[in-house]
């Protein structure tokens, strides 16, 4: 095999979760120039089409889509952050005159009760200004400080009292001015941050939808998802609150030293050295964070696309039970994340450390220097302690900004993704303006010319060379030939999905090159081989059609009369009309409620709805039944006249009326003509007949007596998908004389089961405790991490109170230095060496709370991804049926919550619980040294803490709302980008963009009001530290003049109660991410909680010997209806047997209930009544494991995932990947046709499959899908349209394959296709959900029944 060996380079993930104790490498995707073989001129042509450049985003560029008034609002709020953080620094100047009077004030009583004022006597503050005070109304005195002329040498009581009372003033104004600039400033970014992040969504979405075809052959529609609902979220934290706070904060730092110059120049600029060092701590840190958040960041969207493939394609997941094989593959890009992200937690937790050591030395050094300028005389106490309040203040503050760089840095490193995408310019972009002539002018001449073509995300194979091709107006053209021949890749460039490397197309003597895409598109109407319907009503669908027509804006009324002429020419109008609400009954996603069948005519419908002038069908017709199929094609023959149609086919029934055949090999046209020149000239187009070919019964004898009684009519309307009414119901139950005992109110067995089947419980509100027992519990194996984090957090909130007390010792010291200053400078120099040792101890109490809680919060963010990927996988279909339960919502929540949870851990949740242990020591040590005083200021914390309590209650109901609307969008914008081709194709770029941006602004305005209440609760709580520290002087200065208390006392007191506020306000202004981390945790717990009633987790049930497996399945009056849709009936009594090694066939219209047969039989759902057996055991008795790992199911849309080809077979083994062979790799193929094709690709088996296998033809990824199943060796073959996307040749051999590997095992095909299931032992014809006809093709031929007329429809003989 050489290079193409699969065992060269084996890529298998590893079979263990580092979760579950072993470590998983895995190396990111890079991009190298795969073009440089090529001449210049077509590697650039390549390159464009689907090289990214990377976009570096700084923190203005968040804002880049900001509006003028939009900058105005905005400035308003950074006025109000900063006027904010400007009024603590301005609050220490009245601490420091308080200070003051605490040390001028000395309480004495004498014998007589008068008090004494001589105390002072000759110290130096008898000639200091205290002189002649200049009473309130007539002095100087303003925000500042209190100017004092010539104060007698003694401070009376009541001019202590009436001093104080001022500041108690000045207080109360600075709260009400913090009050209105804490909730203007915290609403405008709020609201701003939501409206601008909100518009970096729709441009992002509009950015995506105009992107070329080849740009999403590299790029998933996970990663796209998660960027739209998981980075969005980011950059919205980073530009809104959290940059309030941030500028408020350093604001609050600035001011802090523009005071701290003022009062005292030469101690500030002593101290600058250490601020200094802060500042280069965090711009230093601040890079490396940003750089690994990116890098967490790109880990995560790869994985994205991963969990959105498994999650679109869950039913093959199970089938095959490979959950855990692709949990584990989805874990190993967490664990890039998770090391990227604890490595930038590491380094914020480094910066907090040193900011917090810095801070200790500046208090060490300013003391110890201020102590000497006190004794010197160069300054006095009030500018000693105002300078020290507010170097610490400044401090205190700017070791809360880190954690809100964090968030800023988050956004940023998203920005940068999601501007990549931006501002990359599309290589064929629908928005451009090109080349337009009037629709009128227009024929359909179709010229090929020269043609040479290359998909970019495969330069090394070509596909296209010297390719000539004229279809003239009006024609129906035909393209047949071998899967990967180059059918499909026309059909891509007439519609510009990709753009030659040479020659040139022609519609009507225009280069379409040259003409603007949009128009091209809207002249051209496509129906691809997979039909894709949106989430929307039938009639929504189908008027997509006629967007960008000229019919686009015309009346409803007109509007349906031209969908329902569409639906009757494609025989869809009498299925429609038989649903609930008709053509508006809504579809689900991706049509999921209809069967292949209706979803295929819809599309149809859609497509002709507008008239076009050119039609293309690519396979077009593969999903539908025979009879259906007839009458469509009918359809589409008249449709083409008058129009150039082509057609890609395999199914040749489908085009031997077409004007002209196309046969094609390898990119080349091999002979063309029309359908019986073709079969004259016995070439390679009669090779592709001979394999298609029915054989006819040799004898056919006819006995009326013998035909079995069916309805004429095509009945979709009983579809294993479709609605119904139980009128309807039981209307067909009389009409089929099914033999049912019906109860009295006369319904039939199912509505029985139904009505008796016990409502769904209500979820009951979890409690906030119970919830965070949850996450707890999901931190197992990092505990210990989590509980040393916790205690050096708590170390950590001790530190204030440390402070408190080291801060009132030395306002003691002062208060004594004029006795002796030499012993007040020995008590500062101990106290100055204590705060550099807590400075060590905090350093080093930081660095661990912060690194060691980042790590837990890392884990748990992974854990809750790892986990609630395999808990949606753990569902069964009933849950995924569910509309709420789409993949675009799932995904979202994958990336949503697990970044809801994680804002409570790491640095932020260090935060709290520091906070929570200031609040509580300070309040202890308050009540210890002055408890008469204190109790005052603990009395108000309930105030502060009630505040920010409610903000955190509004927070949570608000974020619940916003997060059910942000994954309804998340939803429509991820169904836009999975189905991009089609939306491309119906030019619906910009009605999906307009309505996505509704939708936003909408959501928008419902969390206005709520911000508003929310800002209000936060500004309410800054306001109210102020009054708190107005009232706490005002009262403990009561104690302090009566001589109760000292001024050690009331500072220690008074400090240590302040910083608690402080820190009670802080744990507060995570509101927001507490709202949204309870609303996560809800969420999540709620998916934890659901047990499933088919749980392949379960140990339950009898596990099968494999040795002794005959694969016998037998249906007994078996009735189903899907839970989604209980009022339509399925099965109604299905009774089936297939024998061992039996290859049985099940045939009939669409929705009779073939592929329900199918889903049953995998346990998928599970019947109504009645039973299944396997080997004579009821199926729900089996271990479900087991029993699914004897069956392989090829489904009739084949699944791949974005790895390589190789990786792709490996998960259909039961083995580990390493213990399969390359010669059972090879085996497998060979039997399928496609080892050759592999073998041929640079890559071999190493190949990349690009997201869903859009890398590959339809036909190659049906073989690799079979190639997959086979290499199993199953016991029971499940066969849902298994061939229906091979070409004749392909299909022949691949047929012969699977009929050799039905051997020995039992057999179940569904085919509409009756040439693959004609050597069948059994072949059953299903009618509304119950058996009409059976026996071999021969037999069924005879009867000349309902099998007779199928066989009929697709004859291939000569036309007349």
């Amino acid at each position: 095999m050489a290079k193409n060996s699969p065992k060269d380079q084996q890529k298998t993930p590893s079979e263990s979760s580092p979760l579950l104790g072993q470590s998983t490498n895995i190396n990111l995707p890079t991009h190298t120039d795969d073009f440089s073989h090529l001449p210049p001129h077509e590697a650039e042509l390549l390159r464009a089409q689907i090289v990214v450049k990377p976009v570096k985003a700084s923190f203005w560029s968040m804002y880049r889509y900001a509006s003028r008034s939009d900058r105005y609002i905005l400035a308003v709020g950074f006025i109000a952050s900063v006027v904010s953080g400007a009024l603590r620094p301005l609050m220490t100047i009245l601490v420091g005159n308080v200070a003051q009077l605490f040390v001028t004030y000395r309480p004495c009583m004498n014998t007589d009760g008068t008090a004494c004022y001589n105390d002072y006597g000759n110290s130096t503050y008898g000639n200091s200004t205290y002189g002649n005070y200049t009473s309130y109304e007539n002095s100087t005195y303003g925000f500042n400080e209190l100017v004092y002329n010539d104060m007698p040498e003694n401070i009376s009581p009541d001019e202590f009292q009436r001093t104080i009372n001022q500041i108690a003033f000045f207080f109360i104004m600075l709260a009400v001015t913090d009050f209105i600039a804490s909730s203007i400033a915290t609403f405008v970014f709020i609201d701003r941050g939501e409206v601008l992040s909100s518009r970096i969504r729709s441009h992002y979405l509009e950015s995506t939808l105009r992107q070329n075809i080849a740009y999403f052959d590299k790029l998933g529609t996970g990663e796209i998802t998660s960027r739209i609902s998981g980075d969005t979220l980011l950059v919205q934290e980073g530009m809104s609150e959290k940059v309030s706070l941030a500028v408020s904060s350093m604001t609050n730092f600035i001011a802090a030293m523009v005071v701290a110059f003022f009062r005292s120049w030469k101690l500030s600029f002593i101290l600058l050295g250490i601020i200094v060092s802060v500042v280069v701590t965090m711009s230093v840190c601040s890079r490396y964070m940003v750089r690994f958040y990116r890098r967490s960041l790109a880990g995560y969207s790869v994985g994205g696309t991963l969990a959105e493939e498994t999650l679109a394609s869950v039913r093959n997941v199970q089938a095959f039970a490979i959950e855990e094989r692709l949990a584990l593959q989805y874990d190993q890009f967490l664990s890039v994340s998770e090391l990227w992200a604890h490595r930038a937690g590491m380094i914020l937790g480094l910066t907090t450390a040193l900011i917090w050591f810095f801070m200790h030395c500046n208090y060490a050094l300013a003391f110890f220097q201020g102590s000497r300028y006190i004794a010197s005389h160069y300054l006095e106490v009030k500018q000693v302690m105002s300078t020290l309040m507010v170097i610490m203040m400044g401090a205190f503050w700017l070791s809360h900004i880190p954690p809100h760089l964090r968030y800023i840095a988050n956004g940023m490193a998203a920005a940068s993704k999601l501007f990549t995408s931006i501002d990359r310019v599309s290589a064929i972009d629908p928005f451009v303006e090109g080349k337009k002539f009037p629709s009128e002018e227009l024929v359909g001449k179709v010229e090929f010319q020269d043609v040479k073509f290359i998909y970019p995300s495969r330069p090394q194979s070509v596909v296209l060379e010297h390719f000539n091709l004229t279809i003239e107006a009006g024609q129906t053209v035909a393209l047949v030939g071998f899967s990967g021949s180059g059918k499909s890749t026309i059909i891509g460039i007439l519609e510009r999905f990709y753009t030659p490397v040479g020659g040139h197309v022609y519609l009507d003597g225009h280069d379409i090159n040259e003409l603007s895409v949009s128009f091209l598109r809207e002249q051209i109407a496509l129906v691809s081989q997979e039909p894709v319907l949106f989430a929307c009503s039938v009639f929504e669908n189908i008027a997509y059609g006629l967007v960008g027509t000229r019919y686009e804006h015309v009346s409803d009324v007109e509007k349906e009369t031209l969908v329902r002429d569409a639906c009757r020419q494609v025989n869809a109008l009498d299925f429609i009309e038989r649903l609930p609400k008709g053509l508006d009954t809504h579809v689900g996603e991706r049509g999921f409620l209809l069967s292949g069948g209706q979803k295929q005519r819809i599309a149809i419908a859609r497509a002709i709805v507008s008239n076009p002038k050119i039609l293309l069908l690519d396979e077009a017709t593969s999903a539908l039944d025979t009879k259906s199929e007839g009458v469509v094609q009918q359809a589409l023959d008249s449709a083409s006249k008058n129009r150039t149609t082509i057609v890609v086919a395999h199914r040749l029934s489908t085009i031997k009326d077409a004007d002209k055949i196309i046969v094609m090999s390898k990119g080349k046209i091999m002979e063309s003509g029309t359908h019986n020149e073709l079969l004259e000239k016995e070439g390679e187009y009669y090779s592709l007949v001979q394999a298609q070919k029915i054989e006819a019964a040799k004898e056919v004898v006819v006995d009326d007596n013998q035909t079995d009684s069916y309805d004429s009519e095509s009945d979709d309307a009983n579809s294993s998908t479709a609605y119904d009414t139980s009128s309807y119901e039981e209307k067909e139950d009389e009409k089929h004389g099914l033999n049912l005992t019906r109860t009295k109110t006369g319904h039939s067995i199912s509505s029985v089961i139904l009505r008796q089947k016990p409502e769904p419980k209500e979820k009951k509100e979890e409690s906030t405790f119970a919830l965070i027992k949850f996450l707890t519990s999901l931190t197992k194996g990092s505990n210990h991490f989590l509980l040393i984090g916790s205690i050096t957090a708590v170390i950590n909130g001790f530190g204030h109170p440390a402070i408190a007390i080291l801060y009132a010792l030395c306002l003691q010291a002062f208060r004594d230095g004029p006795d002796d200053y030499d012993v007040m400078l020995a008590k500062i120099r101990v106290y100055a060496l204590i705060f550099f040792l807590i400075g060590i101890l905090q350093l080093t109490a930081y660095f661990i709370c912060n690194a060691s809680l980042s790590l837990v919060g890392q884990r748990l963010i992974r854990r809750i991804r790892f986990l609630t990927f395999r808990y949606f996988l753990r569902q069964d279909m009933t849950f995924f049926d569910v509309k709420e339960n789409s993949t675009g919502r799932l995904t979202a929540l994958l990336s949503q919550d697990a970044l809801a949870v994680e804002s409570l851990s790491g640095a932020t949740l260090g935060q709290i619980l520091n906070a929570l242990s200031n609040v509580v020591s300070g309040s202890v040590l308050a009540l210890i040294v002055a408890p008469r005083m204190s109790w005052v200021f603990v009395a108000c914390f309930p105030l502060m803490i009630g505040t920010g309590y409610g903000r955190f209650s509004l927070l949570a109901s608000v974020q619940a709302q916003a997060k059910k609307m942000s994954e309804n969008s998340s939803a429509y914008a991820c169904e836009a980008v999975s189905t991009v081709r089609t939306v491309a194709t119906l030019t619906m770029e910009k009605k999906i963009i307009d309505e996505y941006h509704t939708d936003l602004v909408r959501q928008g305005r419902k969390m206005r009001a709520s911000s508003l209440k929310s800002s209000i609760l936060y500004g309410t709580a800054q306001s109210t530290q102020f009054i708190v520290m107005g009232l706490g002087f005002w009262w403990g200065s009561r104690f302090v003049k009566s001589g109760v208390y000292q001024p050690f006392n009331f500072y220690a007191a008074y400090m240590s109660s302040i910083f608690a506020g402080q820190n009670a306000g802080v744990a507060f202004s995570y509101a927001a991410e507490m709202g949204k981390a309870k609303s996560a945790a809800i969420s999540i717990k709620n998916l934890f909680d659901r047990k499933p009633e088919i749980d392949r987790w379960e140990d339950a049930g009898a596990e099968i010997d494999s040795e002794k497996v005959q694969g016998e399945i037998e249906f007994k009056d078996v009735h189903f209806r899907y839970p989604t849709r209980p009022a339509v009936p399925v099965l109604r009594g299905l009774n089936l047997k297939v024998r061992k090694g039996e290859y049985i066939a099940l045939v009939g219209a669409s929705g009779c209930g073939k592929s329900t047969t199918i889903s049953l039989i995998e346990e998928f759902y599970r019947p109504l009544s009645g039973t299944i057996l396997f080997d004579g055991k009821d199926v729900n008795s089996l271990n479900i494991g087991s029993y699914r790992s004897h069956i392989a199911l090829v489904q009739q849309e084949p699944v791949l995932y974005a790895m390589t080809i190789k990786e792709n077979i490996l998960l259909g083994s039961l083995e580990n990947a390493e213990d399969v062979s390359d010669e059972r790799i090879i085996n497998a193929c060979r039997q399928c046709n496609i080892h050759d094709f592999i073998s041929s690709l640079p890559d071999g088996y190493d190949t990349m499959c690009g997201t869903k296998g859009v890398l590959l033809s339809g036909g190659q990824k049906q073989r690799i899908a079979i190639a997959r199943a086979l290499i199993r060796d199953p016991k029971v073959l499940l066969l849902d349209e298994a061939t229906s996307a091979l070409d004749s040749e392909s299909e022949k051999i691949v047929q012969a394959a699977l009929d050799q590997a039905a051997k020995g095992r039992t057999t179940i095909a569904v085919a509409h296709r009756l040439s693959t299931i004609q050597n069948a032992d059994r072949i059953y014809v299903f009618d509304a959900g119950r058996i009409v006809e059976s026996g071999t093709h021969s037999e069924l031929l005879s009867l000349k029944g309902r099998y007779y007329e199928l066989v009929q429809a697709q004859a291939l003989e000569k036309t007349e």
